[in-house]
């Protein structure tokens, strides 16, 4: 089948790209009880009940909602360079956060967060992680990895998690005291599984399985509040990129003779219908941050703001103040149910696995393969 490219001008074509609300899953199999439909997802040597990945926001993940997040069957991670490893106690900052006007907010997080990330709050902070029995994993940006990789593994993390707008496998700088950052000799020297991204397209997805990643995230975590299409012209449809990503791992099986890298996408889900469409694209698992901070427990008391609002020099989100519905209910009500809304925003979950037995599946990978529909 040829790509859908679209000439736009003289000698210049254009892929067309769809979104998640651009697709619908089309059932055409005989359908089952939902009771017989698994949510399991399992990367490397540990096992989830959901397949989520907790967006590392500090809007939604402190030590304590990691650990909430991983009874409740997902993976919550930490941002090690959030409010949580830049001051000692962060709570009474949330809690300003959480009211900010927001034709000023920008301006309040850039200061917030200029206070430096203190390695023994790094340490700290996985150590309180561990306690919870959670799976343990942090978030490093690609430019501080090397800086802070030895701080976070000498602490004792499960996973790692090196996540920017953009990730590709090496990154090139002119500066001679900050050292391009090759991923795939990074990771070859870790004992620990690691999660990169974000990436858009099939190219770059490749690539960054060849480095040795146990899971790439797939997409910017684009949704309402980020600006990152603004800022920087980069905006990712995420169907199409999720397939493209799809591509990307089953010829990285092939060429490997049998390596599985998971795909995770993050940006455009809002509701369990979304999670079903990515998952049907091809996602092993999705990373939600928004849909998170309407639960009871959230730090940023329903606010909401992406990691690259606060950023110094060039911002790429809008903070999101405290929506009125707040909460929705508890996490694992958001969760996993009961929901008392007919909208899909509570119970993500329990939507995610009658999706999958109204289109007649037992489990995500053989979800994958359902029907879709351009609408």
């Amino acid at each position: 089948m040829s790509r859908d490219s679209v000439e736009i001008g003289l000698g210049r074509s254009a892929r067309r790209g769809f979104t998640l609300g651009e697709i619908a899953i089309v059932p055409s199999r005989r359908t089952r009880d939902v009771d017989m439909v698994s949510l399991t997802w399992q990367i490397d040597a540990y096992r989830f009940d959901i397949p989520l990945v907790g967006f590392p926001s500090d809007a939604t993940m402190s030590p304590e909602t990691v650990g909430l997040v991983g009874k409740a069957g997902g993976l919550g991670v930490l941002d090690a360079e959030g409010l949580w490893t830049r001051y000692d106690d962060p709570l009474p900052l949330l809690a300003r956060l959480s009211e900010l006007d927001p034709d000023s907010a920008t301006r309040e997080l850039q200061r917030i967060y200029a206070e430096p990330v203190r390695d023994e709050l790094i340490s700290q902070r996985i150590k309180e992680l561990r306690d919870t029995g959670a799976v343990t994993a942090v978030r490093v940006s690609p430019q501080h990895t090397l800086r802070h990789a030895p701080t976070i593994l000498s602490a004792g993390v499960d996973m790692l998690v090196i996540q920017g707008t953009i990730v590709s496998a090496e990154h090139v700088s002119g500066s001679a005291a900050q050292p391009p950052l090759n991923l795939k000799t990074f990771i070859a020297d870790l004992d620990v599984p690691v999660i990169v991204g974000g990436c858009t397209n099939y190219q770059t997805a490749l690539h960054l399985m060849r480095t040795g990643a146990a899971g790439v995230v797939v997409g910017v975590g684009a949704d309402e509040w980020s600006t990152t299409a603004n800022v920087l012209g980069i905006e990712v449809p995420m169907a199409t990129a999720i397939v493209d990503a799809a591509a990307a791992r089953r010829d990285y099986l092939d060429e490997t003779g049998g390596r599985y890298v998971h795909v995770i996408a993050a940006g455009e889900m809002e509701t369990s219908g979304d999670i079903a469409k990515a998952v049907a694209c091809g996602a092993d698992a999705v990373m939600l941050g928004e849909p998170l901070s309407m639960a009871a427990e959230a730090p940023g008391r329903g606010a909401w703001w992406h990691v690259s609002a606060s950023h110094p020099m060039l911002p790429r989100g809008r903070y999101a103040e405290a929506n009125v519905a707040w909460p929705l209910g508890s996490l694992d009500e958001v969760l996993s149910g009961p929901s008392t809304s007919p909208e899909g925003f509570t119970n993500l979950f329990g939507g995610v696995k009658r999706a999958i037995a109204k289109a007649g599946y037992s489990d995500l990978k053989e979800f994958q393969r359902v029907e879709l529909v351009v609408r």
